[in-house]
Parts: C-alpha cells; structure tokens; sequence
C-alpha cells in the first residue's frame, strides 16, 4: 500500500459509517478521496446500499467510478440521486425502485443509454443526462408526470421518442435539448402547456412545428445553430428573438411541411379558419399581457462549474467553524455598472439589503468584488486579529484588531453626537466579534485578505464602472440557508436593477460613489459608451464550490434548489 492510502480508506470508512451512526439524511462523496478508495476496490463502499434513511445521495467527479450496484435500489427514501462527473457507462435498472426520487442528475459520464425504469420515477422533476453518449431516449417518459425540467444536451439523440409530447407531462416547463443530432420536432409539443423554456440550438432541424406557437407560457426559445428551410426564420432564431419567432409561427410563417406562398389564397383563409377554431381567444385574450410581462422579464442564466473551466472555489479551513461557519459564494456576469447611475443604485441597494434581510449585518453580510481583481482558488479561514492584515475600502493597510478599535471609537462618537442611548447598527455587528479569538477572513492565492465579515471588503478588490463580472460572497454565523435566501434575493436584485439600467439607456458617467466606513465603496471613470450599444439584461451566475481541506463538497451555490423563486417576471435558464 503506498503511503497515505491507510489514511484515505480509513476517512472513507470513517465518513460512511458517520453517516449510519448518525442516521444522516445526506451523503456526499467526491473528488480525490472517493476516488483513491474506488481506484483501490474497483467499487463503491457496499455499506452505502444499507444507508436507507438516505434522501440526498451525491457521489461525483471520480473518473474511476465506472459502475454503480443494483443495491442502489435499497435506497426507497432517496430523493435526490447525483451521480454526475463519473465515468458511468450504465446506470442499473434497480433505478426504478426509487419511488420517491425527484432529481436524477447523471451528467458528464459515458452512457450510452438509459434504463426503460426510468419512467417508473413517478415523482421525478428533475433529469439532468447532459454531456453522455445516448442515442435515445428511453419510452414511457410521459409517465413521470411531475417532470419539470429535462436536460439531454450534449448527447448523440436524434429523435424524442413518440410518447414524449404528451398532455400528461401537464408540468414540464424547461427542455434543454442543444448539441444533439434531432432532426425533428413533432407538432404534438404543443401538448406542453407548461412549458418556458426550449433549447434546441445546435441540432439538425430544417423547420420549426407552428404548432410551438400554442405553447402559451413560451417565454424563452434557442434554434440557433440549426440550417432552416426558411431563411428569414432562421435569421430570427439566430438573433434570439424568441417573441417575433413565435408571432411569425403564429401568423402562418412556415411551419412542418407548409410553405410560405404554397397555398392559394381560398386555402389560406380555411387555413386560418381552422386556426381560429383549433385555438379560441384564449392566445388573444390576454395578448397585450403576454407582451407586457415579455417587456418586464428578467433573465438569468445559471453556469455549472463542469462548464467553465475557470470556475472559482473556496477552501473553508476548520477554524471558522467557531466564529462565522457559513459562506456561499457565486460568479454573477453581465452587470452593467457603466451606464449613469447604476453603480450607485447597485451599491445603495446593497446597503438597503444589509440594513434589512441582512438585519444590519447581524444575520449575514455581503461582499462584492471585481472578479478580474481576485486571485483564486480562495480560502475562507479564521486568523489572530493581531496578525490578520486588511487594506479596508477607503483606508491604509491596518491590523484587523485595530480596525475594529477604530470603528468601535467612530461607532461611539456616532451615537453620542446623536445623542442615542440604544447602540446603532455599526455597534450591533462590531460586537459579532467580541471575544473571539480569531476572525474570519477570505484570502487570495497570494495570500492577501479580500474581505473580512462582517467588517470590511479590500480595497484591492473593489469595484468599479469598468466591472461587469462580480465575485460574490455571503457570510453568515447564524445558518448557511440564511446566506442562500440573501444570496437568491442579491440575485433578484441585480437582475431587477440590469433590467432598468438597460430599459433606461443612461449614458456613461464620471460618478464617484464612497462609502468607506460601510464596505461598499466604489468608484473608476465610465468606460467606452460604445460598450452600451452592445449591453444586455440577461445575467450569467455561475457556480462557486466550497469545500474543506480534503477537497470535499460542502456547499455549490446555486444548487438546483436556489433560485426558485416565485417571481412572474424572473426566468431561471438552468
């Protein structure tokens, strides 16, 4: 046995027989040390297949990790299996037995192809089988009737099997189909009447069913990347103008074996009779509605760190545990920062957040930064405030505990010359760090603390006009669900505050915004106007990793769980 490797088997060993000690509800194993183990027994742990009290089951990125056992099928309680970043070839028919499964996330493997049990999942709601090999998809889909998203990118399938557009699919809102080799789309996905989202981009179709037009929740289409009959279709798919796409379908534009100019003119007003009779007022009555709530929709689009080879993630050492345990973080592009007042509406908007959801600092803290300014991987660790160094926005390099003294002696002179006897808010989070022997602090890879909660961001990293890709974090010592709700309302609200700054075309300014003491200061000349031409609403929010010291998951932010949020005007693109 080669040195070290008793220590892997043993924190293996150690974690699952934790896990049935401890009757945990949650499993997760990954990365380097679920696949030293697996590499050793060519296996995974069989004691996992006892473990039934599970309901959350992760075992990822182990590329020795070629077979799962038909014990999985013990697990009756599971419901969320993810067994994505392997090197799979098969998943086993005991699948099926998973009666209470709602995610099933297989991703980035080496299938080929899906067991038929799959559609005994009659509670799932969420397949991911992107970045495989399949061919095809397995019959009896539409039995799983709770399905609400499906994502089959990146695979070889060519056609969707016959019983997929079915009315009884009644929830199915998101279809994630790009990079495949599908040559047709049956006119029965009109079937689909929940669905939102539609990606087929990249495939091998030659026309677009008008039938999508009576999809009537339709709110977001892609078929770029396909060669169209139709050419002026196909230059709209191409500019993503998923309203004029389905107006033009709508209106007779061509559809699955009709032509534009094929019908004289008697056929086309039977044509249109039918029409009318086949779809009553109900895709006419609330039309200028459908238009407003097109005008006011916001965009987000969520990357997976298995997309972006420059994902960003945070190692959280054992000493935070004892004075701020929780941290989420994110990568949010497509900001627009330069255009008038947009920094400054984003910064007081953070502020207000701080002052509310955030209870003045005292349940969580937000910081933002300028990605290109942050030297990754992170470490999220706790240190001696007599030796934890910070350059705070607005100030000279200082020792974190004399910081704290400053602020006390500001925080004090504050109250006095308001003449309160109640302590303000800058008092309520200083004292978050009374008698803690450590702080806490988020370090760069040259070692250079870039924040410290709930005090202070770096200067090093501020942000500026010039910005459009943020680094986020939250942090919180009361629970980590408490920095996801405050991360998903920060989310909302960047996305609220986009949308305005692109419908109102402010041009580039030379503001300065500083507000030192709080920790959301920023300030940097407008960049080239000739940017604005080109800006959009949409953001891109791409996943952050937060592990241990071993390497193990502790939190992704977003998970398939965040962000879903009852907004009408707010479309999630997963």
């Amino acid at each position: 046995m080669e040195a070290g490797d008793g220590d892997w088997s043993a924190l293996w060993a150690e974690k699952i027989e934790k896990a049935e000690k401890e009757k945990r509800r949650e499993l997760v194993l990954q990365g380097q040390l679920t696949d030293k183990k697996i590499q050793q027994t060519s296996s995974l742990n069989p004691k996992i297949y006892s473990l039934t009290l599970l309901n959350y089951l992760e075992i990822s990125q182990s590329p020795s990790l070629r077979e799962i056992d038909a014990g999985i099928g013990n697990l009756i309680h599971l419901q969320s299996l993810l067994l994505c970043r392997n090197k799979l070839s098969e998943i086993p028919r005991a699948v099926g037995s998973l009666k209470s499964l709602k995610v099933l996330d297989v991703s980035v493997n080496e299938l080929q192809a899906l067991p038929e049990e799959i559609s005994q999942l009659s509670d799932l709601n969420t397949l991911n089988v992107s970045c495989n090999q399949i061919k095809a998809l397995p019959t009896g889909l539409s039995k799983c009737v709770k399905l609400a998203v499906i994502n089959i990118s990146k695979n070889e399938i060519s056609t969707f099997p016959a019983d997929f557009f079915s009315d009884d699919l009644e929830l199915l809102s998101t279809i994630v189909a790009n990079e495949n080799a599908i040559a047709d789309i049956s006119g029965e996905i009109s079937n689909l009447s929940a669905l939102k989202n539609l990606d087929l981009s990249n495939n091998k179709l030659t026309e677009i069913p008008s039938e999508l037009a009576d999809c009537s929740k339709l709110k977001e289409i892609n078929f770029r990347g396909n060669k169209l009959k139709d050419k002026r279709l196909e230059k709209m798919v191409n500019g993503c103008q998923t309203k004029s796409v389905l107006d033009y379908l709508r209106a007779g534009g061509r559809g699955k074996g009709k032509g534009k100019g094929k019908q004289d003119s008697g056929e086309k007003d039977d044509s249109r009779e039918k029409e009318k009779k086949k779809r009553p007022d109900k895709h006419q009555k609330n039309r200028k509605e459908e238009e407003e709530e097109d005008l006011n929709r916001m965009v987000v689009r969520v990357l997976h760190v298995s997309d972006s080879p420059t994902a960003v993630t945070v190692k959280v050492t054992a000493l935070v545990k004892e004075v701020r345990p929780y941290i989420v973080c994110c990568v949010v592009k497509g900001m627009n920062l330069k255009s008038g007042n947009a920094l400054k509406r984003f910064l007081t908007a953070q502020i207000k957040l701080h002052d509310e959801i955030c209870e003045k600092r005292t349940k969580a803290t937000i910081a933002t930064h300028d990605l290109q300014l942050v030297k990754g991987p992170l470490l999220y660790d706790a240190r001696s405030p007599k030796t934890l160094k910070i350059v705070p926005l607005g100030r000279k390099e200082i020792k974190a505990a004399d910081l704290v003294r400053q602020l006390q002696l500001e925080a004090e002179e504050q109250r006095k010359q308001r003449k309160r006897q109640n302590v303000s808010g800058l008092h309520k989070y200083l004292q978050l760090l009374d008698d803690k022997e450590n702080y806490p602090c988020v370090v760069d890879a040259e070692d250079h603390v870039i924040s410290f909660p709930p005090i202070t961001n770096s200067e090093k990293t501020k942000m500026r006009k010039s910005t459009s890709e943020l680094f986020v974090e939250v942090t919180s010592s009361t629970s980590l669900q408490v920095c996801k709700d405050v991360m998903d309302t920060l989310i909302v609200k960047m996305a609220e505050l986009n949308k305005f700054t692109f419908d109102h075309k402010e041009e580039a300014s030379l503001d300065l915004e500083t507000d030192p003491a709080n920790g959301e200061t920023a300030s940097e000349p407008a960049a080239n106007e000739n940017a604005e031409k080109e800006a959009s609403p949409e953001l891109t929010v791409q996943q952050v990793r937060i592990v241990d010291t071993d390497g193990s998951l502790k939190v992704v932010y977003p998970s398939k769980t965040d962000l879903n949020m009852d907004i009408s005007n707010l479309t999630v693109v997963r």
